[in-house]
C-alpha cells in the first residue's frame, strides 16, 4: 500500500507541473480578462526612431553576407538605422567579409578574445547611436515587412521591449527537425496571449527590441540577455509585447543532437538569469506577472527537474500492476529511440515518429542536465552559436506576408 502510495505521488508530482505549465497556464490565460493595457494597433510614427540591429556572430562566414543583405533590405528608412555586427573574436573570414560592408554602413566591433554574446553587448552598447536597439542573429532573416511592426509598438510610452514571431521553417536540403517547428508555434501562441494580458516574460533572442536606456552594461557575462530584457523592462516599470506582425524565419538546426546541446545552454542561462533577478517572482510586489512568470518558466523547468521521479514511480508500481509494466516496457522503447534519434546522421532523412520521440527526450534530458549544472554553479559566459540549416528562399517571402 505505502510502495503504490509513493510510485503514484513520484509520477503526480512531475505530471502535475508539466499539466499546469502547458495546459492549465494557457486556458487560464484565455480565461482571464483582456486587461485594459493590451497593446493597440499603432500607424507610422510622424518619424521613425533612430536603431541600432545588433548581430552578434562567430565564425559565421558562410552566413553572415547572406545576413547583411536581408538587414539592409529591410523597410526602413537607411538614415535611420545603423547595423553592427560584433565579432566574438572570429577565427575565420567572418570580419574580412563585414568589412566588405563598410561603405553600406555596416560597421564591426570585434572582440579581441573569445568572452560570449552578452560580453561583446556589454562591449558595444555604449556605443550605439540608437534610441531603440534590434537583437538579431547571423543565421536567421527577418522579412523586409516584420520590422515597422516591431518597432511601432514603441509609441506606446508603457512598452520598454517587444518581440518577434518566430517561425520554424525546414532547409534547402531538407534537413532540420520537424519537431521544433511544433514546439515554436506553441510559444508563440502562449506569448500571444500573454501579451494580451498586458505583456510577455521571455524575449526571442532571435528578434526582439529594447529602449537603449533600459539595457545595462555591466549585465553578467553568463547570463541570457533576451531572457533578461522583459524582466529587467518589469523591473524598471515598463512591460514587453509579442507582435505577431514581426515575423523571423528561424531554420531549424541540422541535427537533433545540436538541438539538445542548444537547450542545454538556453535552459541553463536561464536558471542562472532567473535566479539573478529572482525578487521578481514576487507576487506582493510584481503581481501578475510574478504568477506568469512562475507558470510559463519555473513550473516547466521543475518538471524538467522531476521528471526521472516518475520513471521511479513506474517501476515501483510495475511489479503489482500490469499497466505500469506496460509504461515501464514503453518507457524502455522510448528512451532507445531516443538515442538513436540524437545519434541520427545529421544528412539522412529521419522518420516523423523517430524524430518526435527523440526532440521529446531530448528536451526532457536537457532540462534536467540544465539543472544539474545549475547546482553545480555551473556557468556559460563564452557563447556558442547554434548552427542552423539554410532556409527555403521561397519560405521566407510567404511567411512574411501573413
Amino acid at each position: 500500500m505505502m510502495q503504490d502510495l509513493l510510485g503514484y505521488s513520484l509520477i503526480a508530482l512531475p505530471g502535475g507541473l508539466f499539466g499546469y505549465a502547458l495546459v492549465g497556464y494557457p486556458l487560464l490565460l484565455r480565461l482571464v480578462p483582456r486587461s485594459g493595457i493590451a497593446p493597440s494597433t499603432w500607424g507610422d510614427p510622424p518619424v521613425w526612431p533612430r536603431l541600432s540591429i545588433l548581430v552578434p556572430a562567430y565564425n559565421e562566414e558562410e552566413s553572415i553576407a547572406g545576413t547583411l543583405e536581408s538587414l539592409l533590405a529591410l523597410d526602413y528608412p537607411a538614415d535611420r538605422r545603423e547595423i553592427i555586427v560584433m565579432s566574438d573574436a572570429s577565427s575565420d573570414r567572418t570580419d574580412e567579409i563585414v568589412r566588405s560592408f563598410s561603405s553600406r554602413g555596416v560597421r564591426l566591433v570585434r572582440m579581441t578574445e573569445r568572452r560570449g554574446k552578452t560580453a561583446a553587448e556589454n562591449h558595444t552598447v555604449p556605443s550605439v547611436t540608437g534610441e531603440i536597439v534590434v537583437n538579431t542573429d547571423a543565421t536567421i532573416r527577418i522579412p523586409p515587412a516584420s520590422l515597422k511592426p516591431l518597432i511601432r509598438v514603441f509609441q506606446d510610452p508603457t512598452i520598454g521591449a517587444a518581440s518577434g514571431r518566430d517561425v520554424s521553417v525546414g532547409s534547402v536540403t531538407g534537413e532540420g527537425n520537424a519537431s521544433e517547428a511544433g514546439y515554436v508555434g506553441y510559444e508563440m501562441k502562449i506569448r500571444a496571449l500573454e501579451t494580451r494580458l498586458g505583456g510577455i516574460i521571455g524575449a526571442s533572442g532571435c528578434f526582439y527590441a529594447i529602449r537603449r536606456e533600459l539595457i545595462d552594461p555591466r549585465f553578467p557575462e553568463a547570463l541570457s540577455r533576451d531572457f533578461a530584457a522583459p524582466l529587467r523592462a518589469r523591473k524598471l516599470g515598463y512591460r514587453t509585447v509579442s507582435v505577431d506582425e514581426a515575423v523571423c524565419i528561424v531554420p531549424r538546426t541540422r541535427a537533433l543532437n545540436s538541438e539538445y546541446h542548444r537547450k542545454v545552454r538556453t535552459m541553463l542561462r536561464g536558471l542562472n538569469t532567473l535566479w539573478h533577478m529572482r525578487s521578481l517572482l514576487n507576487p506582493f510586489r510584481y503581481g501578475r506577472f510574478a504568477w506568469m512568470l512562475m507558470s510559463h518558466k519555473v513550473s516547466r523547468w521543475l518538471g524538467f527537474l522531476t521528471l526521472p521521479l516518475a520513471g521511479v514511480g513506474v517501476l515501483l508500481l510495475a511489479p503489482h500492476h500490469p499497466w505500469a509494466a506496460a509504461v515501464a516496457l514503453l518507457g524502455g522503447l522510448v528512451l532507445l529511440g531516443g538515442w538513436a534519434a540524437i545519434r541520427w546522421p545529421s544528412r539522412v532523412p529521419m522518420p516523423r515518429l523517430l524524430t518526435s520521440v527523440g526532440y521529446a527526450l531530448g528536451a526532457a534530458a536537457a532540462g534536467f542536465i540544465a539543472w544539474m549544472g545549475f547546482f553545480r554553479g555551473t556557468s556559460l559566459a563564452t557563447w556558442e552559436p547554434t548552427r542552423r540549416a539554410r532556409a527555403v528562399p521561397e519560405r521566407h517571402e510567404a511567411v512574411g506576408a501573413t
